[in-house]
């Protein structure tokens, strides 16, 4: 099953990553729950093992873009986000004092925080796309303007899959003209 897992999530991120046309430098959001994943209800069978499987599929995919990590925390954090310390620094975000656990924070934001060079949380990003696994609701941390987007994998293991890239506002009325490569 692991296997299979990191196959959809380097699909996904692959995937994602295109669509949204991401460059270096740019973030990309991602909450999960590996109890959703392993076919359970959200918060209630968190698992390490999961949780690794996903993150080490997904780091390679965003390192070889240049493509920086957020890693979105349970609700018991208050959703806050781990990244590298000079993500945050580069971006102006204050850092907060906490260090997930698999039980706060869940057992992603916790494998994220160990695989990372300089982990510190923040308690807000602006991010360009996102990847909701398992339904963490990661909207609150992506920049305006959000747009679905629609993968040929629409699940990693049991956990429904939604993604998001985003685009600038459109401003302007009926003579204005627009640059088709921003949509």
């Amino acid at each position: 099953m692991l296997n299979a897992i990191k196959e959809q999530v380097t699909t996904a991120a692959s995937e994602l990553l295109a669509v949204a046309k991401l460059q270096a430098g740019d973030l990309l959001v991602v909450g999960c729950s590996s109890s959703e994943v392993t076919g359970q209800k959200i918060g209630t069978a968190s698992s390490v093992d999961t949780a690794a499987a996903i993150v080490d599929a997904l780091l390679p995919v965003l390192a070889e873009k240049g493509v920086a990590l957020a890693a979105q925390c349970c609700e018991h954090l208050n959703r806050a986000l781990i990244v590298e310390r000079a993500v945050a620094k580069r971006n102006g975000w204050p850092i907060v004092n906490v260090m997930p656990q698999p039980k706060a924070g869940g057992s992603f934001a916790t494998t994220v925080w160990q695989r990372m060079t300089d982990p510190v949380a923040v308690e807000h990003v602006v991010a360009q796309a996102g990847l909701d696994i398992g339904g963490t609701l990661i909207g609150m941390h992506l920049q305006e303007v959000a747009v679905p987007v629609r993968l040929s994998v629409d699940r990693i293991g049991e956990a429904r899959l939604l993604c998001a890239r985003t685009r600038p506002k459109f401003v302007g009325g009926c003579r204005a003209v627009y640059n088709e490569e921003l949509l």
